[in-house]
């Protein structure tokens, strides 16, 4: 299918080959995401074209909204780190700035031809190529309790450029050794996957060997509207720590999205190849399943965003169901005249800024609802949904780069699976979306400071409730397991089965030494208690120092 998809996209391309619109997009988990969920509520009005919603975010979206904030400093009194922030984030995506060389000239280029930018190692940016090049490194020691020296390491290369200002592209890839907290190595092992990877070897207590590979292709089928982008990658899709229709925690996939902005409308396309929950074994040709997701947002006032979200999960053998290709929000009647054999959910979100310091963002995602069934309000299993609501608080109290975050995420039980093991919510042996699955209540909060312009002080807290099965029994709580499996279909709670209670904390300093070279000092705490002691009690303490180059820092508070 994806051949045909990937035939398909080629032929827009030649179509369209006149457009200039293209883009590259910042990777996930990037520092300027905050910087301009920051400056947009700081701002007191919700951008036209960014939608902080829908993420990757394009660069050259990104760059035009910095450099109207910084001609707009003043008004906003912006601080002296927010302008030092602006000017670092438009010159790491220079090549979209206002002089189309935007990138801050180095103050001496190693060899004359590396690092002549300070960002980049590679530059080369004339009239019909621009390329950007930098290698990828990091090391980090972790000590844990009764458990010892641990050890990752990531070394790799990512590239980004433009053909003939029609054709962006990406790619990106790290060999990585890591070596993981005992819980965190446990939960892999129980779910026979790395978080956000897919194909990894065991090396040993705790240690994985895996390959990390990312790319894709971008060009405008319709200028400044109308972008296709074909490659494989990860999404998110909210304005929160962690999103109920589409996170960025499993590995990447295969993907064909079609993002369109008219006036103050945002809509994507999303049609990915996913795979299915399989047990690791001898080398094979694996099975596919497929999703397609559409999001809808409006800004519908200056300082309000609303949404509505729509995806299937289907399991056809290795073919796509071209009915799901429609690219309009109507899945479910589709999926009705099919005879209801796929897994199909709805959602709508918000986004409000208010006082120029403060936001507000919500989700309500419905896997199945009978009205009838809740107003009895007898636990009916089928009542299937997952709530977030959360707020940020920026400058909090007056003081200048400090940014608090809140949130509350509740699932039910059941939510995300399917009648059969194929078309639950998950790829790769791992979630779609909540990390922690289903039937459970989960409280975050962080704590964001950034005292001097190169100092980044984080301070992150998460405590949750959640139902585990026992005795072979479903309770829910497992997305992996058939709903036809579960133990009851009344007086099923928010938390059904065995209540888990887990807290941890985590405390992190980013001290960036140059441009993308961060030394990282830090530490967590971890604790896990089961009603009635019917499992054991699970605590650990770790510190961790390292560096890392052109990369994200590695965080385990997904469980």
């Amino acid at each position: 299918m994806y051949k045909k998809a990937a035939s398909l996209a080629l032929s827009i391309a030649f179509t369209a080959i006149a457009a200039q619109a293209q883009t590259t997009y910042l990777q996930l988990n990037q520092e300027d995401y905050h910087l301009l969920d920051r400056l947009e509520t700081r701002s007191g009005q919700l951008s036209d074209d960014l939608f902080l919603f829908v993420k990757p975010v394009s660069r050259k979206s990104a760059v035009e909204f910095l450099q109207w904030q910084r001609k707009e400093s003043r008004i906003d009194n912006l601080s002296e780190i927010d302008k030092y922030n602006v000017a670092h984030a438009i010159s790491v995506s220079g090549e979209w700035a206002l002089e189309q060389n935007g990138a801050i000239d180095s103050k001496r280029a190693i060899l004359k031809n590396f690092y002549k930018k300070q960002p980049d190692l590679i530059y080369v940016n004339n009239d019909n190529f621009f390329l950007s090049a930098n290698p990828i490194i990091t090391a980090q020691g972790m000590y844990e309790k009764n458990n010892g020296t641990l050890f990752t390491s990531s070394r790799g290369l990512e590239a980004r450029g433009l053909i003939a200002k029609k054709v962006g592209f990406y790619t990106m890839f790290t060999d990585n050794q890591e070596t993981m907290p005992g819980y965190a190595a446990a939960w892999a092992d129980s779910a026979d996957a790395v978080p956000g990877n897919d194909f990894f070897t065991r090396k040993g207590a705790n240690k994985f060997d895996y390959l990390t590979a990312r790319g894709y292709i971008d060009f405008a089928a319709v200028k400044d509207h109308i972008n296709v982008t074909f490659g494989y990658d990860k999404h998110f899709l909210g304005d929160g720590m962690r999103s109920m229709f589409l996170s960025d925690f499993s590995a990447g996939a295969t993907f064909l999205r079609l993002n369109t902005k008219v006036w103050k409308f945002n809509y994507q396309n999303l049609y990915m190849e996913l795979m299915p929950q399989y047990r690791r074994g001898a080398d094979r040709e694996l099975p596919h399943k497929y999703a397609t997701m559409h999001h809808l947002s409006i800004n519908a006032t200056r300082w309000l965003n609303v949404g509505i979200f729509e995806g299937v999960i289907f399991d056809r053998r290795d073919r796509y169901e071209f009915s799901y290709m429609v690219p309009i929000i109507l899945y479910r009647q589709i999926e009705r005249s099919l005879g209801s054999p796929d897994n199909v959910v709805l959602g709508f979100n918000f986004k409000a800024i208010a006082a120029k310091h403060l936001q507000f963002y919500g989700q309500l995602l419905l896997d199945e609802f009978t009205s009838k069934e809740l107003v009895a309000g007898n636990g009916y299993w089928a009542n299937k949904f997952a709530i977030q609501l959360g707020g940020k608080y920026f400058d909090a109290f007056a003081v200048k780069n400090l940014d608090l975050q809140g949130e509350l995420n509740l699932v039910r039980p059941y939510t995300y699976t399917h009648f059969d093991s194929t078309a639950n919510y998950t790829h790769y042996n791992q979630p779609l979306a909540h990390p922690l699955g289903a039937g459970f209540a989960e409280l975050l909060g962080t704590i964001k400071y950034q005292p001097v312009k190169n100092l980044y002080i984080s301070l992150k807290g998460m405590y949750y409730n959640k139902g585990v099965d026992s005795g072979g029994l479903n309770f829910g709580g497992n997305i992996f397991k058939d709903y036809d499996t579960r133990a009851s279909s009344y007086g099923v709670g928010l938390i059904n089965g065995v209540k888990a209670n887990c807290a941890s904390v985590n405390i992190n300093f980013a001290y960036e030494l140059k441009e993308n070279l961060f030394i990282d000092l830090g530490g967590a705490y971890r604790k896990c208690t089961f009603e009635n002691n019917v499992f054991p009690t699970q605590s650990t303490t770790y510190i961790y120092a390292g560096f890392r180059l052109n990369y994200n820092r590695r965080e385990y508070d997904f469980y």
